[in-house]
């Protein structure tokens, strides 16, 4: 049993980050996670998935790589390989917070830990229970996991009902893949299997792919996954599913017609679920939203003095990023420092697909609801400079602006790098910046983010070159 300022239940990027971050300010801090550190992002997501579609990139970047005058020969393409290479970034990463723990002086206690009484823990490891206390407070930060398709008859086998969890350690690629759910995670594993050589079925029950981003971002992805060969299937219902040994049978319900498909494998991709299951939040009187989150304010604190929650399991947007800076936050708050309340608003989204999707703010179909006027500024990257030298032409920049008041309402950008390019948006956005500051910076050129500068001019009627 062990005594200390503050501890934190789960060592994903919210947990982690705040732990540091409270180390930082002076406190004594331990961290309980069973697995390794750096949680899910680390581990089952974020890191390895973007290792593979690194990976998907080259595949499809050689493909063209003779219209640059480079000629490669015949291209083997081995999933095993990457799967292989991924895992190891993953690994590495987590061992860097390994290593920023020691730096810091935080404590890992490794166990699966549960809520005791009052601002206490109790961590069971190899058979044995220890209780751990903390005086300031204990943050829950045990995040979410995968979720299969009951419903639908897709439970998770982990053979031919895979999640994206063995979607990240298979051998090799399979043949036939049908991918149900179409939003980041669905579109970057479509995009990483079809690089590798698989027949995939990409299946959304709403309108479009990416629901989340802006219909137009969905659009021009859906034009390029088809492009590729990738079959998308939106306004899609699936009716049937037959789970065998070695293939999976889907009847699916679009346009008013009944398809029946057949598959090696099906990815289940529609959803995650808050880990709250166990962990002792009943007991303990923490409320949970209707959506079964745990409910906090803005100082992260939950309905119990003494508890506090952030990441995944306190709520969307289920976001690496959004969690860390939830973690500082609360660091701050326990501290007793003056802190920034967190704009949820301002929390950028990022898919890694290829063309990248990126968007901060409102969608057109948002602003329309909530009746604002508003102009859009749009310029396509085929008009782009660098992006003609680089062939990378596919895509945009789309800019809402506030008619009255020149206020960057949301911004939308599909294209290469756009996962980067958005954060000049997301800086002006944050300090309120109109899109006639954006435009007075000058862009260097050639550069892709000239594209930036060019959709803040069309949303004023001035856009130069398109």
């Amino acid at each position: 049993m062990a005594s200390f300022d503050v501890i934190f239940l789960g060592g994903g990027p919210a947990g982690y980050v705040g732990a540091i971050r409270a180390a930082q300010l002076g406190q004594n801090v331990a961290v309980i996670e069973r697995e390794g550190l750096g949680g899910t992002c680390v581990l089952w997501g974020c890191i390895p998935a973007k290792a593979l579609l690194e990976a998907a990139s080259i595949a499809n970047r050689v493909k063209h790589a003779a219209e640059f005058g480079v000629n490669v020969g015949e291209v083997k393409l081995d999933y095993g390989v990457a799967m292989k290479r991924s895992r190891d970034v993953s690994g590495k990463n987590s061992k860097g917070v390994e290593f920023l723990f020691k730096k810091n002086k935080i404590t890992w206690i490794k166990g699966l830990g549960v809520l005791g009484s009052g601002k206490s823990v109790k961590v069971t490891a190899d058979g044995k229970t220890e209780t751990h206390t903390a005086t300031k407070g204990v943050v829950i930060s045990t995040g979410s996991r995968v979720k299969g398709l009951p419903q639908a008859g897709l439970d998770l086998n982990k053979t031919t009902v895979i999640s994206s969890d063995e979607a990240l350690i298979l051998d090799k690629a399979p043949k036939t893949i049908a991918i149900v759910g179409a939003g980041a995670v669905g579109c970057e594993f479509a995009d990483v299997f079809n690089a590798f050589g698989s027949k995939v079925t990409l299946i959304e029950v709403m309108p479009q792919i990416l629901p989340l981003e802006d219909a137009d971002c969905g659009v021009e992805v859906g034009r390029s996954f088809k492009k590729r060969g990738i079959d998308v299937m939106v306004g899609a219902k699936m009716t049937a599913a037959k789970v065998g040994k070695s293939s999976v049978k889907l009847t699916v319900e679009s346009g008013g017609a009944k398809n029946e498909i057949e598959v090696d494998v099906v990815l289940v991709a529609a959803g995650r679920a808050a880990n709250i299951d166990g962990i002792g939040l009943k007991e303990a009187g923490v409320a949970l939203t209707d959506r079964g989150f745990i409910k906090i304010n803005e100082r992260m604190e939950t309905s119990v003095k003494g508890l506090y929650a952030i990441g995944d399991v306190a709520g969307p947007p289920m976001l690496a990023h959004k969690g860390e800076r939830e973690g500082m936050i609360v660091a701050e708050v326990i501290a007793g420092q003056k802190f920034h309340p967190l704009n949820y608003g301002n929390v950028p989204n990022a898919t890694y697909c290829h063309p990248e999707v990126a968007s901060i703010g409102m969608t057109e179909a948002q602003v329309k609801e909530k009746k604002i006027e508003y102009k859009v500024g749009k310029f396509p990257f085929s008009a782009n400079g660098r992006a003609r030298t680089s062939g990378e032409t596919e895509g945009f920049v789309k800019i809402i602006r506030d008619v009255k008041y020149g206020e960057i309402l949301g911004a939308h950008i599909v294209g290469a790098h756009a996962t980067e390019l958005i954060h000049e948006l997301a800086v002006a956005r944050e300090n309120e910046f109109t899109v006639e500051e954006i435009e007075l910076a000058i862009h260097a050129h050639p550069t892709l983010s000239e594209a930036i500068a060019e959709a803040t001019l069309d949303a004023m009627g001035r856009m130069i070159h398109a």
